[in-house]
């Protein structure tokens, strides 16, 4: 199974805001998160999901969270990034997404075997950002350049 971040990051680093809100609405870059994930298992953080307000069709949708009361239908909850990893291995997919928030992509960067990134030609307002990319650590493979961003497709070097 390869893991893989997904995410939409704007020039300044935001991703969102810690309530949750997208400060963007770019119809393209949902449909290629939509086209690159569906089908296959996606892992977030209580804070995304909610965000999305329910489950994403199509996909497996895992949360991760420590509120012991988080309930919801369709979707499966474990305590750390790892438990959900290690599920989705179970379950031998071709691949697994990380899609969110901060704090999973902050653990999710040292576990990834990938990164799609798409880069955003404009600041955001927001105060949860992406973590750094080292290029030490990462390797860009390819590049594709659309209307308001660019996707970007890294690997984990060996």
């Amino acid at each position: 199974m390869r893991l893989i971040i997904i995410s939409a990051v704007a020039q300044n680093g935001v991703i969102g805001r810690s309530n949750g809100d997208m400060p963007w609405h770019i119809k393209e870059e949902f449909q290629h998160f939509k086209n690159t994930t569906y089908g296959f298992p996606i892992i977030m953080g209580r804070k995304t999901f909610e965000s999305l307000k329910k489950p994403l069709k199509g996909r497996l949708n895992i949360v991760v969270t420590k509120q012991e009361s988080f309930k919801f239908d369709d979707v499966i909850k474990f305590h750390s990034l790892n438990e959900a990893i290690d599920y989705c291995r179970t379950l031998n997919p071709e691949k697994a997404f990380i899609i969110g928030g901060g704090e999973i992509y902050r653990q999710g960067i040292n576990l990834a075997d990938e990164m799609i990134i798409s880069f955003l030609d404009f600041e955001a307002e927001g105060d949860v950002y992406f973590p750094e990319i080292d290029s030490k650590v990462w390797e860009e493979l390819s590049r594709e350049k659309r209307s308001q961003f660019e996707i970007v497709h890294f690997k984990r070097r060996n």
